[in-house]
C-alpha cells in the first residue's frame, strides 16, 4: 500500500508537567491539543508501524494532556495511549511476523501517539487480536481489562471473598463486577448515581452503595461487619475513600490506581496502621507488565480476549468521535458518561 508522507493527529501543545491539579474534566481541548499533521512515524529496530482502526479515551489520557499524569508530555507529539490497528510495516523478526495482523497496543515511542492515523509502537508490546473480537473491545483491550484481571488477583490473594470498589460504574468497575460474579466474590460497589445501581448489579456487583445516600455510613458499616473485605480498589483517592478504608477490618489494603478527585484526604485514625496492620499502596499496570513473566502476560491476555469473545465482558461505548472532529466533539462526548468514548481516524 502507498503510505502518506504526513498524517493527521491530535498534537500536544505543551511540554512536561503542569503546576495545576484540576482533575480529568475537560471543557475544551484548545489549551492542550491542536488538530494538525505530522510526518509519518518511521519504525526502527524492534518497532512496528500501525494503521489505526480505533483509539480509546481513558482518564489517564486526559490527565496526560493536561500535564497532570506521571509521565511528562512531549510538545509536538501525538497524544493518546491505547488503541487497535493493523501492522503495516516493521523492523526486526518479531515485527515482520506481526505485519498484516490486527494488534492492540498501549503507548508509543517518542513523537508517536494513538490519537492519530498511524502510530509506531514496540513490537514486543503488541497483542495480536483474535478475529472474533470487536474493534470496540480491542481498542481498550489492555488498560482496563488487564488491570481488572490483575487487580482481581490481588483480591483473590487477600484471603477475603469480598472487596470494595470506588467509581464502580467506570468501564473498569463493570469488568470487575463480572469477574466477581463469575468467581463467587462479593463486590461492594460505590457509585455516585442511584440510576446506575440496577445495571451494575446486573453485571455482577453483589452490593451497591450510593455516595449521596443519607444512610451510607450505616450501610457501609454493616457490610464491613458481614462481608469483611480486605481490599479497597480505588481510583478516586478522596476523603470518602479514606473514610471507607478507616471503616474496613484489620489487615485492609487501600490500593490506589487513580486520582479522579483533587481533594487531599485525611487519615483520621493513623493508629490503625500500627494496631490493625493496615496498608496503603499504589497500582500501575505498566509496573505489572515490567515485572510479570512472559507466561503470566500471555495467560492474562488470552483470558481477557476470551472473556470478550464469549460475551462475559463487553465494552460499553457511549460515543465514537472522528479524529478530525475531536477538537470540537470530544469534550461533549466525555460528558455523556456511563460508557467509553472512542476516536476513529
Amino acid at each position: 500500500m502507498t503510505l502518506p508522507a504526513r498524517i493527521n493527529a491530535l498534537i500536544l501543545k505543551n511540554d512536561g508537567f503542569a503546576a495545576t491539579r484540576t482533575g480529568a474534566g475537560i471543557d475544551s481541548l484548545d489549551p492542550y491539543l491542536s488538530f494538525s499533521t505530522l510526518p509519518l512515524p518511521q519504525p526502527h529496530a524492534g518497532q512496528v508501524l500501525v494503521k489505526l482502526r480505533m483509539a480509546s479515551v481513558n482518564p489517564s489520557d486526559l490527565y496526560f494532556i493536561k500535564g497532570e499524569y506521571g509521565q511528562a508530555r512531549v510538545k509536538g507529539a501525538a497524544a493518546g495511549f491505547e488503541g487497535v490497528g493493523d501492522v503495516i510495516d516493521g523492523k526486526g523478526l518479531h515485527a515482520r511476523y506481526l505485519k498484516g495482523k490486527r494488534v492492540a497496543f498501549v503507548g508509543g515511542v517518542s513523537g508517536s501517539g494513538a490519537w492519530a492515523e498511524y502510530i509506531v509502537v514496540p513490537a514486543a508490546t503488541c497483542v495480536v487480536v483474535k478475529p472474533a473480537m470487536r474493534d470496540e473491545d480491542a481498542a481498550g483491550h489492555v488498560v482496563n481489562p488487564v488491570t481488572a484481571w490483575t487487580m482481581f488477583d490481588i483480591v483473590k490473594k487477600s484471603g477475603s471473598k469480598s472487596f470494595v470498589f470506588t467509581a464502580a460504574f467506570s468501564q473498569l468497575g463493570k469488568l470487575m463486577a463480572g469477574l466477581a460474579r463469575d468467581n463467587g466474590y462479593a463486590m461492594i460497589a460505590v457509585i455516585r448515581k442511584d440510576s446506575q445501581a440496577a445495571h451494575l448489579k446486573a453485571l455482577g456487583a453483589k452490593h451497591v452503595l450510593i455516595q449521596s445516600d443519607p444512610d451510607f455510613a450505616a450501610k457501609l458499616a454493616a457490610l464491613m461487619a458481614s462481608e469483611k473485605p480486605r481490599i479497597l480498589l480505588d481510583a478516586v483517592a478522596n476523603q470518602l475513600a479514606a473514610d471507607i478504608f478507616t471503616a474496613m477490618p484489620a489487615r485492609a489494603r487501600w490500593v490506589i490506581y487513580g486520582k479522579l478527585d483533587t481533594e487531599t484526604p485525611v487519615i483520621s485514625e493513623p493508629g490503625q496502621f500500627i494496631f490493625m496492620d493496615k496498608k496503603i499502596e499504589g497500582y500501575w499496570l505498566s509496573k505489572w507488565f515490567r515485572n510479570a513473566s512472559w507466561l503470566e502476560k500471555i495467560k492474562a491476555l488470552r483470558a481477557v480476549q476470551n472473556r470478550f469473545i464469549s460475551g462475559a465482558w463487553k465494552t460499553e461505548v457511549v460515543a465514537t468521535v472522528k479524529l478530525s472532529d475531536a477538537m470540537q466533539d470530544l469534550p461533549d462526548a466525555l460528558k455523556l458518561g456511563d460508557g467509553k468514548v472512542m476516536i476513529v481516524p
